[in-house]
């Protein structure tokens, strides 16, 4: 219990000063004193700075901390859910899902030589496609949870989805030109820096609707530690709880994915990580340490992106995986404590 506190005593602040240096760091240089003042509510004696600080550098701040919280906690829900170490927020097809639909907006109007959506709506025809294309997934596994008592089979039939939209995707890849498969790739690398006003207020409004989801799950969610039978015994309704579960994931990683596109390492190993760190599995607690671990890598791995000090930034997906699985891999090499991490 000590250790806990302060674990929570050194990662909050930690957080806070993760997001104060990713608002100051940028291809523009701002002092400190200014920046601070800015995130006041100051006004900057350089009207630029005001521009640079709240219209695109504090939005990409509060988007990375909401994608990573998101992420992380949808994957400890298709953990606990499948009693699986791998798995992750979209193992039931939900971003491939996502991906598919941006691919058939992105290509196959091209192809078909329908263009007017994208470029009456821009950006925000993306977005939509790729609500679209997870939202279709999560009907059919919806559908198919009624039908089916074993979460297992559910869980083969969302990686059979996403295999399906991943072959589909690649055939619309092999008809297409290479401008329009140059603009899928870009997607796929993820992005931060694109939400805005609005849609940062939307993602937001996802990123909690589907934590308080899980946080009403927590003494299900225990209980699913010990199996599905001990679960039932214990007066817990499975289909309604996997319900719940699948509809609180699909809300977190399809929209995260809708909006930022798809974000590879956080899902599946912040979880580990919380449960190693705080030496439990009572979601109780893993519930608040993964949403506030996930936001923390995420802002490194953002921070890192910037590459400081030059106007280049890389691919975000490329940095969660090369910064966060070699230090997960440390992790669990010292620990040695992976299975047993999901029953104690």
């Amino acid at each position: 219990m000590k250790n806990s506190k302060i674990l929570w005593m050194a990662l909050i602040p930690l957080l806070t000063l993760l997001m104060l240096v990713n608002v100051g760091l940028g291809s523009v240089v701002i002092p400190w004193t200014e920046v601070i003042d800015i995130i006041l509510g100051n006004s900057s004696s350089n009207p630029g700075w005001n521009t640079i600080i709240r219209e695109f550098r504090l939005p990409k701040t509060l988007t990375a901390v909401l994608a990573g919280s998101g992420l992380a906690i949808s994957g400890l829900l298709m953990q606990t859910l499948f009693r699986n170490p791998l798995a992750g927020p979209f193992v039931l097809g939900i971003s491939s899902g996502a991906s598919l639909g941006v691919a058939l907006l992105i290509m196959a109007t091209q192809i078909l030589g329908v263009t007017w959506m994208a470029h009456a709506w821009g950006s925000g025809a993306t977005v939509l496609a790729a609500v679209a294309g997870s939202g279709f997934i999560l009907l059919v596994i919806l559908t198919a949870s009624f039908y089916i008592g074993d979460s297992m089979t559910l869980l083969i039939i969302g990686l059979m989805l996403g295999s399906l939209s991943g072959a589909l995707v690649s055939v619309l890849q092999y008809f297409s030109q290479a401008e329009q498969i140059q603009s899928y790739l870009i997607w796929t690398f993820g992005s931060l820096g694109g939400v805005h006003g609005a849609e940062l207020w939307w993602l937001a409004a996802i990123v909690v609707l589907g934590s308080f989801l899980s946080w009403l799950m927590v003494k299900p969610l225990n209980s699913l530690l010990l199996g599905e039978t001990y679960a039932r015994s214990m007066g817990v309704s499975l289909r309604t709880t996997r319900l719940l579960i699948i509809i609180s994931t699909a809300l977190l990683a399809g929209g995260i994915t809708a909006f930022c596109g798809p974000l590879a390492f956080i899902g599946i190993a912040i979880p580990h990580l919380a449960r190693i760190l705080f030496k439990t599995s009572d979601h109780r607690k893993l519930v608040p340490a993964s949403l506030l671990l996930g936001a923390i890598i995420m802002v490194l791995c953002d921070t890192i992106a910037q590459v400081p000090g030059t106007p280049q930034t890389l691919p975000i997906n490329a940095i969660t995986s090369l910064v966060g699985a070699p230090a997960v891999i440390a992790i669990l090499i010292r620990n040695r404590q992976l299975g047993k991490s999901f029953a104690k």
